[in-house]
């Protein structure tokens, strides 16, 4: 425990002591030196409301607010605050938000039951009642794990829980809770497993169905879940969460009009639903009508205008350009310290958007930097990490080694992987090559991530040195069966042709892995000039898997460390890999089509040149984008912002000076001398 825990630590006891004053006094010392210290500024602000001094603990309470939104406890605070003060609406309002940032807050609950009982209002306060008991039935330890949650203390919360399912190994609750740890960490397929035993073990659990819907959509098992979203609607065709759920999972397979059909009944039942507009405007987006999906996303901001989700599908439309009305809407709802931690992302993202098109460029940047500080701030990113973990690849991931998959692996030359940075123009290369006869274009497939997520777990569970070194360590026949595993794992999301793309941009992390399980896959590397491409990535939101977009800092050390491994591949796989610059692919199209059909071993096909007007479903954020012919416009966007890239020029180093070509040629001059070297 650090000295500033340890501090904190005795101030609670002074608190819970009843000795306000002298916790007030410690307190204030603390926050001299570190003003940004959230529990310390809890703490006084409950201090000040037993001092009789509620004007300042609904300031520091603010300040918490905005230093951490979501925060459940400052919300109930202010419920308290506003309850002694008579102010019983605002309490009202302040317990409920508490309740939803931190399920387990009883005492928020039972305050609001008891204003609502003062009020005569048996209805909701039965409501409540019901939570109330059913938060009260849950095991103690449980609910402190729910607590552990919604403060993102993930690791403790994952210790405490399987801590209790080693007593309780059927515990359900128990089970969806490490399930809910598991996916928020990114371990997929442990949280599938368990969501499916809890499944088993209560098959009319409603909660954990959903649950394990929705596990299986995040491992991108479409079909599954959608499986399992229709037995679900069997139960209850009229109910409207389950219709909204089938529905999700009919656009995850593909099937856009019945999706739109469900989405078009529920708001029938629910008129103006803003999840639901929101939903119905993803589909009208992915299938191509924007005009349709910018009517819904004002049809959802018109009903619920904090709905900060619609204003940033608005702005990820990359087309739509918003009025100064709609601005100045936005501007507040970012002041507003009551906004959900997302919805204020949404609306710094969409704000950073708005911004841009109107060509104020400072505060376009401010809420490009506001809405990625956010999202930082929950994430567990470390770029020391990373480099660690490319620099084994390249340690372990020798020619010699990788040449075992070439009479070892599934011989199959069905995948073409598309690989790269995001935003460095990879949906445009997956457009041209989908437009082929032979070709269909699918997802961004997490099949080779989750094979190295099951690889990893075999050294956790003492089976194996640590991957990728246990790459050395496989058979010829596991090496062919993964190959083959993964073939026919990903048929799902293929129809009739030959060949198929996989435009996993982190992929390329994977390569070594890939190129020991299919020899013959195609692997094409989609590069972009250093700073257009990482402050691209910057200022587009990722939802989950791009950790390292969040600060200008880590992207550039991402990049670089990316260049490094992709310098390695090309070393040890010479020939194997195409890498194709988004600059070059604009300026020379012809030329650059032709190397690509080259290298898949593609015949010329007409209508790759017309590549805008293949119909078809994209789900990225460069959908619009690639629906229209080539265009130099985006190529030097990011010199606007070049006043505030001084972080992501100094993390670059000499990248920063140099376009996608001249870092090409540098690798290939390192290449060339290493060879000569080894020679």
């Amino acid at each position: 425990m650090s000295e500033q825990e340890t501090a904190l630590a005795d101030i609670q006891r002074t608190i819970q002591s009843g000795d306000f004053a002298t916790a007030l006094d410690s307190l204030r010392h603390i926050l001299d030196k570190d003003p940004g210290n959230a529990e310390a500024l809890y703490m006084r602000a409950v201090c000040q409301r037993y001092l009789k001094l509620p004007e300042r603990a609904l300031e520091d309470l603010e300040a918490l607010k905005r230093l951490v939104p979501g925060h459940g406890r400052a919300h109930q605070e202010e419920g308290h605050l506003y309850r002694s003060l008579g102010r019983l609406d605002e309490a009202l309002r302040a317990y409920g938000r508490a309740c939803y940032y931190n399920p387990a807050l009883e005492a928020s609950l039972r305050a609001q039951i008891e204003i609502l009982d003062s009020r005569g209002n048996k209805t909701r306060s039965d409501q409540l009642r019901t939570e109330l008991a059913q938060l009260q039935a849950t095991p103690r330890p449980l609910v402190a794990v729910i607590d552990l949650i919604a403060q993102n203390k993930l690791l403790q919360a994952e210790a405490l829980c399987r801590k209790f399912l080693q007593k309780n190994p059927s515990h359900v609750r128990a089970m969806r809770l490490l399930a809910d740890i598991g996916i928020r960490l990114g371990v997929l397929e442990d949280a599938e497993f368990l969501l499916e035993s809890a499944v088993e073990f209560e098959p009319e659990n409603i909660e954990a169905r959903i649950d394990y819907i929705q596990a299986l959509r995040k491992r991108q098992k479409f079909f599954a879940a959608l499986g399992e979203a229709e037995k679900l609607l069997e139960k209850a065709p009229d109910n409207p969460r389950f219709k909204s759920i089938f529905a999700v999972e009919c656009m995850q397979t593909g099937k856009f009009d019945q999706a739109i059909s469900h989405f078009k009944a529920i708001l029938d039942t629910l008129p103006n639903d803003p999840v639901t507009l929101t939903s119905l405007g993803h589909a009208y987006k992915t299938q191509g009508d924007a005009q349709a999906s910018i009517a819904t996303y004002k049809a959802a901001i018109k009903a619920h205008p904090f709905h900060g989700e619609a204003y940033y599908s608005l702005a990820n439309l990359k087309t739509y350009k918003f009025s100064q009305q709609e601005i100045a809407t936005m501007q507040s709802l970012g002041k507003n310290s009551n906004l959900s931690h997302m919805d204020l992302v949404y609306i710094h993202f969409a704000l950073g958007k708005a911004f841009e098109d109107s060509r104020d460029y400072q505060q376009s940047f401010d809420n490009y930097q506001l809405g990625n500080a956010l999202k930082k701030a929950q994430s567990r990113y470390r770029a020391d990490i990373i480099t660690a973990e490319f620099e084994q690849q390249q340690k372990i991931c020798t020619a010699e080694l990788l040449a075992r998959g070439k009479t070892a692996g599934c011989q199959a030359g069905d995948p073409i992987f598309i690989v790269g940075l995001p935003r460095a123009g990879s949906t445009l290369l997956e457009q041209i090559l989908a437009s082929h006869s032979m070709v269909d274009g699918t997802l961004e497939l997490p099949n080779i991530l989750s094979l190295s997520q099951r690889l990893r777990r075999r050294e956790r569970q003492g089976d194996s040195r640590p991957y990728p070194a246990l790459l050395a360590d496989l058979s010829d026949s596991e090496l062919r069966e993964l190959g083959e595993e993964y073939i026919e794992d990903t048929r799902v999301h293929r129809q009739a042709a030959p060949f198929f793309i996989d435009k996993m941009p982190n992929n390329f992390r994977h390569i070594g892995l890939i190129k020991m399980i299919l020899p013959n896959a195609k692997i094409i590397d989609a590069r972009r000039n250093p700073m257009a491409c990482c402050f691209s990535g910057f200022k587009q939101l990722f939802a989950e898997g791009q950790e390292f977009s969040y600060s200008l800092e880590d992207i550039g050390h991402y990049y670089r460390d990316y260049v490094s491994l992709m310098q390695h591949w090309d070393g040890v796989l010479p020939g194997e890999i195409l890498t194709v610059e988004n600059e070059v692919l604009i300026d020379d199209f012809d030329n650059q089509l032709g190397r690509m059909l080259d290298y898949c071993g593609l015949p010329f096909e007409e209508q790759c040149l017309r590549y805008y007007e293949t119909e078809r479903d994209i789900r990225t954020p460069s959908a619009e984008q690639v629906r229209k012919p080539l265009s130099r416009a985006g190529i030097d966007q990011w010199r606007n912002y070049e006043p505030w890239l001084a972080p992501l020029v100094d993390a670059l180093g000499p990248l920063a000076e140099l376009s996608s070509s001249e870092v090409l040629a540098q690798s290939a001059s390192h290449e060339s001398k290493a060879l000569q070297e080894s020679l």
